[in-house]
């Protein structure tokens, strides 16, 4: 593009030369036009090399004023240019209508609603969980698990929360159900061990009692204890029931309140923390974790890689359908894009502005002719027409006006 306006400031240049010639060696009327128009066409050509070299550099070399503005003016554009960014691109107002007009929530759940989509990202986030596991060095979890979490169980007395769980549980009624199971094992074992009765009723039988005896007595005594665990089992008012609700509340406010149950709790934690089989599972719970973590991951058809896409699917569902949740994700968006822009412009924008100061200045102009030069030369080319026919205009009024 250089040589080509260069060629045309020489084509004007020539034909300049010979219409002058012409003209002046008693051409025709006419010359006189070519050679005013080939004289504007060297004038402009020559304004707009000079305009658009000194955007990048001093003209012939020469130290004109207000000559290769990029090099020397680098910082000033650069601190322009993240001003600019920051007012038109990065402020609140426009984030925020840029962000409301975009409806993300709202795109996101249609595209998270459609299962290929959802296995893309199960498959992404299974690749990042593989990364992080493979990561971590064993030892340093083992260290978080045994300093950490441990020793944060050992430092808090473990009674008053659990009899906080135990009040709402028996609150709850939901207690019943372990009492309903207990019963009904309980009546189980006891029909299944008529055998076990007579044993022990033999046993403990005087050696002169007869034996026929001890059978009458063995089977009265299994018959009133498993009328006694049928009752318990079908009653739910039964007085045991009653008695063990009483019980369980009782040994639920002892957990908050009484010193000794709470110091009994503490040691029989202690003793269970300490026990060989417990410190054993401790060592091993990352390993055992991590290798959960690495089969899940690995498999595309594991529970909860099928788990984290289902629940993708129908998230994203929900949020092509349920206008009141993509308010609430779309506000929580705006805000948070709001609070960054409000807290973090001015770095946003250094970025832009450290980056430019960093620039060499020659390397700078030199990129951004690069980028631009082809658009500049045909100013140069736009110059080099617009000014050949502004002068063959020019030249055509003067003679109309005053010419012979």
């Amino acid at each position: 593009m250089k040589r080509f306006a260069t060629g045309l400031l020489l084509v004007a240049t020539v034909v300049f030369l010979l219409a002058r010639w012409w003209e002046v060696g008693d051409g025709p009327a006419w010359i006189g036009y070519v050679r005013a128009m080939a004289e504007a066409g060297m004038v402009g050509a020559l304004a707009d090399w000079f305009a658009v070299t000194a955007l990048f550099r001093r003209p012939l070399g020469l130290p004109i004023p207000h000559t290769a503005i990029i090099p020397t003016k680098k910082d000033m554009i650069g601190d322009s240019l993240g001003d600019f960014v920051g007012e038109n691109f990065l402020s609140e107002a426009v984030v925020r209508d840029k962000l409301a007009r975009v409806e993300v929530s709202s795109r996101v759940g249609s595209w998270i609603s459609q299962e290929s989509n959802a296995d893309r990202i199960t498959a992404e986030l299974a690749n990042a969980a593989r990364g992080v596991v493979t990561v971590l060095r064993d030892e340093d979890v083992q260290d978080v698990i045994e300093q950490v979490l441990v020793r944060k169980l050992m430092e808090r007395p473990i009674g008053p929360p659990l009899g906080t769980v135990l009040e709402g549980v028996l609150a709850d009624g939901a207690h019943h159900h372990l009492v309903d199971l207990v019963c009904d094992r309980g009546y189980d074992w006891v029909t299944a061990n008529h055998d076990m009765v007579l044993r022990i009723v033999h046993d403990r039988a005087p050696t002169w009692s007869p034996r026929f005896v001890d059978d009458m007595i063995a089977d009265k005594v299994f018959l009133e204890v498993q009328n006694f665990a049928w009752a318990v089992k079908t009653d739910p008012e039964h007085p045991l029931r009653k008695a063990v609700d009483t019980f369980l509340v009782e040994f639920a406010a002892d957990l908050q309140n009484d010193a000794d149950t709470i110091e009994r709790a503490e040691r029989i934690k202690n003793q269970v923390v300490a026990h060989p089989s417990v410190q054993k599972f401790i060592g091993q719970a990352w390993g055992t974790v991590k290798g959960l973590i690495l089969d899940a991951a690995a498999d595309p058809s594991s529970a909860l890689r099928t788990r984290v896409r289902d629940g993708l699917v129908t998230f994203g569902n929900r949020l092509a359908t349920d206008e009141e949740l993509r308010g609430k994700l779309d506000g929580w968006l705006a805000d948070a894009a709001g609070y960054v822009v409000r807290h973090y412009r001015g770095e946003i924008t250094t970025l832009i502005t450290d980056t430019v100061s960093r620039w060499d200045a020659e390397e700078t102009s030199r990129k951004i002719e690069l980028q631009v030069g082809r658009d500049l030369q045909f100013i140069r080319i736009n110059g080099t027409v617009v000014g050949a026919l502004a002068g063959l205009v020019i030249f055509t009024v003067g003679q109309l006006l005053f010419g012979g």
